[in-house]
């Protein structure tokens, strides 16, 4: 089936409305998927460079909590791309209040109460898709498997080692790959057929025939549910025998699939840290699978000083991400992500740790294992992330370690 056919009569919904309330306080002034990640990027990137590579250009982003943050990043990043003359677009789509008088209660509900707009596109196919995940996954080969098996719904699903699959919702599955059982963190998560050791986990990423979909989500909204897919929703679509579950395939072409819905601070900070391995399993340079953003106009980064006598200034840079704009002024960075116009100044030493656009660390200043949000300034002298009793006084540090700084704090 040749993907132009396929898309022309496809609509993608990308729900961005999450709170976030787990990864406080970067969520304090922006949602979610507006959340800067590895550098240039913000977290519904990912699933937006998805979409494009996949030939899905028809898109409306959903978006709900604190939201001025991505529509204007997707305003400036994302518009630009798509030709509206040619019938392509991404738009966001506030809520607006057209069914009942209230926020979306669930993802579900967040469709149902933005109906219209099937109604208006009136699609063959609806793929809906979460905006705040981090992976590579091409769509084509979900619609292709979708129409294949005659399916009315599909769902995205991962393989997990079966001891981690309580964490998720778990499909069960037979050998066709229809799911007979949907089952929100069970504590004995069923395997899948052939494969003891490993079970398959929701990735929040559904194909639907349109017909079928708008007929499910009203009979949703006529039930007393959580209104959400996961929950209500496609285990009502069990007794169909026409929900499949889709295997996911990484576009990373690595031997482990990479699939992150960054939900916690630690999270974040792993999936930060993943990054600037050697060979991450995630790799931002696949010129085959490109990754877009907002096209900042910055200077290149740069390194000042090279004092190599005794007390002496280098600005030295180790295995870290670096984005435009940023100086290492006769300072140290090791294993960390730099985002635009971060300024490290003489002898300080950041190491293991995210600093975010404009971030600017002071002389002697010294950041270890921290997270700092836009537009932090760390005074000189000051030490980050080395003493664990003395940051939980006067910092945010997470369960495992992580010292956290909101956006726009002035240290002392």
């Amino acid at each position: 089936m040749r993907r132009k056919a396929i898309f022309e009569d496809v609509l993608a919904l990308v729900l961005a409305g999450g709170q976030g309330e787990r990864l406080y306080p970067l969520t304090r002034d922006r949602g979610k998927p507006a959340v800067p990640f590895g550098g240039n990027y913000r977290i519904i990137d990912f699933t937006l460079s998805n979409c494009l590579n996949s030939g899905l250009r028809k898109i409306f982003v959903l978006t709900q909590y604190k939201s001025g943050s991505l529509e204007r990043h997707i305003q400036q990043g994302w518009d630009p791309i798509l030709s509206a003359e040619l019938g392509e677009w991404v738009y966001t789509v506030p809520p607006q209040l057209r069914v009942g008088q209230r926020w979306y209660a669930g993802t579900a509900d967040a469709v149902y109460q933005n109906i219209y707009l099937l109604e208006q596109e009136r699609p063959e196919k609806v793929v809906i898709l979460s905006g705040d995940h981090v992976y590579k996954m091409d769509y084509c080969r979900m619609l292709e498997f979708h129409g294949l098996k005659g399916a009315i719904a599909t769902a995205g699903a991962v393989v997990v080692p079966i001891e981690q699959a309580s964490a998720f919702g778990v499909l069960g599955v037979d050998e066709s790959w229809r799911i007979v059982s949907f089952t929100e963190k069970p504590a004995d998560p069923q395997p899948i057929p052939g494969r003891p050791g490993h079970a398959l986990v929701n990735m929040g990423v559904y194909c639907f025939e349109t017909e079928a979909l708008v007929r499910a989500l009203c009979s949703d909204a006529r039930r007393e549910t959580r209104h959400d897919f996961g929950h209500d929703v496609l285990p009502a679509l069990v007794g169909t025998g026409k929900l499949f579950a889709y295997p996911f395939v990484d576009e990373n072409r690595k031997e482990t699939a990479y699939w992150r819905d960054i939900g916690t601070l630690d999270a974040y900070y792993e999936a930060s840290m993943d990054l600037v391995a050697v060979d991450p399993v995630f790799n931002l340079y696949d010129r085959e699978w490109p990754l877009r953003t907002v096209p900042l106009q910055l200077p290149p980064a740069k390194t000042v000083f090279a004092q190599e006598e005794p007390g002496g200034r280098i600005g030295l840079l180790l295995d870290s991400i670096v984005s435009g704009g940023v100086i290492v002024s006769g300072g140290r960075v090791e294993r960390s992500v730099l985002g635009p116009r971060v300024r490290v100044n003489s002898y300080a030493r950041v190491a293991d740790s995210v600093l975010m656009d404009g971030v600017e660390i002071g002389r002697h200043a010294r950041v270890r294992r921290a997270i700092l949000d836009k537009d932090v300034r760390v005074p000189p002298g000051l030490v980050i992330g080395e003493d664990p009793e003395e940051d939980r006084e006067r910092y945010m540090v997470t369960v495992g370690g992580v010292v956290v700084i909101p956006r726009g704090m002035q240290l002392e």
